[in-house]
């Protein structure tokens, strides 16, 4: 299926003059802001980011890959536009990845230059990671860079925030705008090259699909190492005028809700483990500025709706889906036509075609094409060769259906279905089962080697008296496959997850295995 009703000419510019045209469009407000409570204007962010980006550019070479490391706040915002003003390419890290898989990201993104700020690294309490990411490149303090600057660097920077086309370098929508990383909730992260044109074409998309008023406030709480928080919480703001206001952590649940109505938020994007986190915690009117919430990342547990239903007046949720491998917005729920179970219609200009997978009966796998799908993933053993995809098309490894009206139920990952006695059986669906029994509880299903069946279900649940025998009894009552009932059950107090708050099940499959070795 195609959706039509994307301008064809949407992200034909590059990042940093669609940023210089928001200004010429919405005038120059106040575009950006975090927990300091020092905002910039467009210009101010312009400025800023040619100031800054003309000293990172001494120190570099053109088109060359440079790593940030920071969370949300208008100097990571800053940083970003500062390398696109001079032709240099951000590559986002995760800094909860861990050692192993930050270090894998520098080695296969060729990275030279890491740009941190010690007031976070103190905060953040990885000093002992910085050393070691400095064993594999430099790590340049943004401290001290901004230390260096001196009266001849802000003349610069009022003449180039007049006149940016003149200073700015040249670069073409096709250029790499970001390297992001993928979650690695399943398997080892992959290097994702997004283009400038990836990025602009999806924030426009967005705006397509859902007008959005200038005059809203953006709140971002999600880390810009995450494609969510980047393109929902930076670009698409900022290039459609509204003010977008950064917070450092998703964790900080009851500094989250009581700042949303401080700052007048209109709009929140987030994942389902923060939202619910943040809804416990939160009193009736702490959403009430809010024109809506849109999640995405994870499906969204009924629990979470329910909350929103019943102890915020309403406040409508959206759920979303989306991927790194295309910029990420798939498809969201849109206020007006909002289809709880559903993650909503595809965007505009954008390709789907759904293919059957064998032994799967319901559903099938999901392919993209469209301008905001990536350019390709890295090859992880030559940073400057891109593995392009076939005619275009992303396989998404998820199981959709698509009905008449074009909503999108995600159905589960291929790698997320075991064979269990020759039939194919989606642990999303065991999750949703065991949701239904304990739905206040996090739980995880994961499958393991049975000398039997193949594969059996082991449940992850911090639930302390999660019993199969009820799961059981609930499977019968509601007409489950007897195939769908974990047959352990593995207790914890917290369920792994990662930073951008999506379930680590890398991390559950290794404690699930350890628990079996026990």
């Amino acid at each position: 299926m195609f959706r039509p009703g994307l301008d064809p000419s949407a992200g034909e510019e590059s990042l940093f003059d669609a940023l210089v045209a928001a200004r010429a469009k919405h005038g120059d407000k106040e575009i950006i802001e975090d927990q300091d409570r020092k905002p910039l204007t467009y210009t101010g962010l312009i400025r800023a980011a040619f100031v800054l980006g003309r000293k990172i550019a001494a120190i570099t070479e053109p088109k060359e890959r440079v790593a940030i490391l920071l969370p949300s706040s208008s100097g990571v915002v800053v940083t970003f536009f500062g390398l696109h003003a001079f032709g240099r390419v951000p590559v986002m890290l995760n800094f909860t990845a861990g050692e192993q898989n930050l270090r894998a990201a520098i080695k296969a993104a060729g990275v030279k230059k890491i740009l941190s700020a010690k007031r976070f690294v103190d905060q953040a309490k990885i000093d002992d990671l910085i050393m070691v990411l400095s064993r594999d490149a430099e790590i340049v303090w943004l401290d001290d860079v901004r230390a260096s600057i001196g009266l001849q660097d802000k003349l610069f920077g009022l003449m180039a925030g007049m006149i940016p086309s003149q200073f700015r370098v040249k670069t073409k929508p096709s250029d790499p705008g970001v390297i992001l990383f993928t979650s690695g909730s399943f398997g080892a992260p992959k290097g994702v090259v997004l283009t400038q044109k990836n990025l602009v074409a999806n924030s426009r998309q967005v705006m397509t699909h859902i007008p959005l008023d200038p005059n809203w406030i953006m709140f971002n709480p999600l880390p810009t190492f995450h494609c969510f928080g980047l393109t929902g919480g930076v670009v698409l703001p900022l290039l459609n005028g509204l003010k977008a206001f950064q917070y450092p952590s998703p964790l900080h649940a009851k500094q989250i809700v009581s700042l949303l109505a401080e700052v007048n938020a209109s709009l929140l994007f987030a994942t389902d483990t923060f939202l619910n986190q943040w809804a416990r915690v939160a009193s009736p009117d702490d959403f009430r500025t809010l024109q809506f919430v849109v999640a995405g990342a994870e499906r969204v547990r009924d629990e979470t709706h329910h909350l929103f239903n019943t102890k915020f007046g309403g406040v409508k949720l959206l759920e979303g889906y989306g991927a790194t491998e295309a910029a990420p917005v798939v498809a969201v729920n849109h206020p007006d036509r909002n289809r709880p179970g559903s993650v909503g219609q595809l965007l505009p200009g954008m390709e789907a075609r759904v293919e059957k997978v064998e032994g799967i009966t319901e559903g099938g796998r999901l392919f993209l094409r469209g301008p905001n799908v990536m350019a390709g993933y890295m090859s992880p053993d030559d940073p400057d060769r891109i593995e392009p995809l076939p005619d275009g098309w992303h396989d998404t490894g998820d199981i959709v259906e698509i009905d008449e009206e074009g909503y999108i139920a995600i159905l589960g990952r291929v790698k997320r279905f075991a064979k269990i006695g020759g039939e194919m059986v989606s642990l999303s669906a065991v999750e949703g089962l065991v949701a239904a029994v304990y739905p206040e509880a996090r739980h995880a299903v994961v499958a393991v080697a049975d000398s039997k069946k193949g594969e059996k279900l082991v449940l992850v649940t911090d639930r302390g008296d999660a019993d199969v025998s009820r799961l059981a009894e609930w499977a019968r009552e509601h007409g489950a496959p007897e195939l769908a009932i974990p047959k352990k059950i593995v207790r914890v107090t917290d369920l792994p997850v990662l930073g951008t708050g999506k379930t680590d099940y890398v991390a559950i499959q290794s404690l699930v295995e350890m628990d079996k070795a026990a």
